[in-house]
C-alpha cells in the first residue's frame, strides 16, 4: 500500500499551506526523516518481535530516501535524492544557527 507516501505528502502539503515559509518545510522534512529513522531503529533493535512484526506489517519505511527509492527510479530518483540532500544541508544550517544563537 502507498500509505507511507500518502502520509508524508499530506504532512508536507499541510505544512506548506499553514506555514508559508521555506524554513517550516525544511524542518518538517527533517522531523519526518528523523522520526522514520527512530522508529526503524527502535523496531529493529529493541528485541521485541511483536513490535518488529507490526512495523514490518505496516510497511514503515526506514527513511525518506527509502521512500524515494521505493517509488522512483533512475534519473527521477537521483534528482529527488539530490533535492533531499539539499534540504538536509539547509536543515543542518538551521539547526547549527539555532544552536549558536542559543549559546550566546
Amino acid at each position: 500500500m502507498y500509505w507511507d507516501l500518502i502520509v508524508i505528502a499530506a504532512i508536507i502539503i499541510v505544512v506548506v499551506c499553514c506555514f508559508r515559509r521555506f524554513s517550516s518545510f525544511v524542518y518538517v522534512v527533517g522531523i519526518i526523516d528523523i522520526f522514520l529513522r527512530l522508529v526503524y531503529f527502535f523496531a529493529h533493535n529493541i528485541g521485541v518481535p511483536e513490535i518488529l512484526a507490526l512495523v514490518n506489517r505496516v510497511g514503515f519505511p526506514a527513511s525518506i530516501p527509502d521512500v524515494i527509492n521505493k517509488y522512483t527510479q533512475d534519473l527521477l530518483a537521483t534528482v529527488l535524492m539530490w533535492c533531499f540532500f539539499g534540504i538536509m544541508v539547509v536543515f543542518e544550517f538551521y539547526v547549527v544557527r539555532t544552536f549558536w544563537h542559543k549559546k550566546k
